[in-house]
């Protein structure tokens, strides 16, 4: 087997700064009050000289622009999971190990993404992406491969052989949390693993217990590990608090791009796409604004999706700034995956031109983009309505008919008739028909008509037909390409 660990140390900071580009210092606090130490902060805070460790009090001392927020363990438990259930894009055994970290049995998915390296290259670009810069390592046991993402030494073991001698460099503070059981290893002359193991395990069991000896041989691949598999939800729902309040619709689709990578990496999982989704723009005084965005065609295309809510955004004056941004996937629908064939892909065609119905639905609203249905008639002229998207399912089936033409008249337009023969541009000459079409007597719209194909002396093709009724006039009633 073979296991990548990725190890968060800054998983308090990056639950709040991955929500907007960081411009200013940016600190977690283990509490509110002056007398609260730091957890972590960002580059420009250690810039002005921030350290963790340090109380409230005296980092504001040193910046007083620092932007402080109360580190939020749920919050970081959901950005594990979520992480968590986005990793099945890559491996479908994947486990989390609280507080800040996640662990992918890959064996199997090596030949899938070309080999480790590869697969290293693409879980990095994809992570980043997401907002997070985690310590990534690999070994035969996931313990090994935990406590060298721990120690950020980004090793990637394949054997058994090289694993011993890699942990035997590994300082031990990694593998013992107790700091009163490091300062006694100290004492003994123990810095790393290697110099416990050269230890007499007896000696060391009775000193500090049998559960660092079973450690020891969990990493080295002595005793079984066996993990718990994370099971990814069945509903996609994911929430981003902010640092500060935020106004501008830039920094909340920096935001939004974010949770909606999260979300496309576990679509893929699913092997679906989505089609209607929720986002929620949470303000002061529990006071949220929901904006609703359903899709003509299913999609986990982040970039799409992202533009598609940028659009909406402009149209939208949100009534307060947001302090949590909320995205919740409400429909999905299985998605192919895509041929690699060089030829034209006529789907890739439709889902563009759905791609364009969706983004000017958002920019423009619902009602000013429809579509074209069929109707259940006879008659030409209401054999067709305009409908919403989302209506479409109840298109009727229409009946095999005569060939019809793409352009319509809105009104039938009567044509001139010399000696029996219709006129348009000259005389029109017959090429198929009749077709006669008798309906419409039950609404007062009776029609009882004989339709015809035919063509003028410049080849044009139009749709023309004669009433049945006196005085048997002739209309055209449409144009074919």
């Amino acid at each position: 087997m073979l296991w990548l660990a990725l190890h968060f140390p800054s998983l308090p900071l990056e639950t709040f700064a991955r929500a907007i580009p960081a411009a200013g210092p940016l600190a977690v606090a283990s509490s509110t009050g002056g007398g609260a130490t730091l957890i972590a902060c960002n580059a420009p805070a250690r810039m002005r000289g921030v350290r963790p460790g340090m109380t409230v009090a005296a980092a504001r001392a040193l910046a007083s622009d620092l932007n402080i927020t109360v580190r939020n363990e749920n919050a970081e438990k959901a950005v594990l999971e979520r992480i968590a259930a986005w990793a099945f894009e890559f491996t479908p055994a994947v486990s989390i190990s609280y507080p800040d970290e996640v662990l992918l049995e890959i064996e199997g998915s090596l030949g899938l993404f070309d080999g480790l390296s590869a697969l290293y290259r693409r879980i990095g670009h994809a992570i980043e992406k997401l907002g997070y810069c985690p310590h990534i390592a690999s070994a035969p046991t996931p313990l090994a491969a935990q406590l060298f993402a721990r120690a950020g030494l980004a090793t990637r073991i394949r054997h058994a052989d090289a694993l011993r001698i890699e942990l035997q460099n590994l300082p031990i503070e990694f593998l013992v949390k107790s700091p009163e059981a490091c300062a006694m290893l100290e004492s003994f002359g123990v810095r790393t693993l290697g110099d416990c193991l050269n230890l007499p395990r007896a000696g060391l069991a009775r000193r500090l217990g049998e559960a660092l000896l079973n450690d020891i041989d969990r990493a080295l691949g002595r005793l079984p590990d066996p993990r718990p598999p994370f099971v990814p939800p069945s509903v996609f729902e994911a929430s981003l608090p902010m640092p500060a309040p935020v106004e501008q619709s830039e920094a909340l689709l920096f935001g939004a791009r974010r949770l909606l990578s999260e979300l496309c990496g576990w679509l893929a999982a699913a092997g679906k796409g989505v089609l209607r989704l929720d986002w929620i723009f949470a303000h002061e005084a529990s006071a949220t604004t929901e904006l609703g965005m359903t899709l003509a065609a299913a999609s986990r295309d982040a970039e799409h999706l992202l533009n598609v809510l940028r659009e909406r955004l402009a149209r939208v004056e949100l009534p307060a700034a947001v302090n949590t941004l909320a995205l919740r996937a409400r429909e999905l629908a299985p998605l192919m995956a895509r041929s690699l064939s060089f030829l034209p892909d006529a789907r890739e065609e439709k889902e563009n031109a759905a791609r364009v119905s969706e983004r000017l639905r958002a920019r423009l609203g619902e009602d000013a983009v429809l579509n074209l249905a069929t109707h259940c008639d006879h008659r030409p002229e209401r054999a067709w309505r305009a409908c919403k998207h989302g209506d479409m399912a109840s298109a009727a089936v229409m009946p095999q008919c005569g060939p019809r033409p793409l352009w319509l008249l809105a009104s039938p337009q009567p044509l001139r008739v010399v000696d029996d023969v219709p006129q348009y541009d000259g005389p029109l000459t017959v090429l198929a028909g009749p077709e006669r079409i008798e309906s419409g007597w039950w609404d007062g719209d009776d029609v009882r008509r004989d339709y015809y194909v035919a063509c003028n002396p410049a080849r044009s093709l139009l749709w023309i037909y004669r009433e049945r009724a006196a005085p048997h006039a002739w209309h055209l009633h449409g144009f074919f390409g």
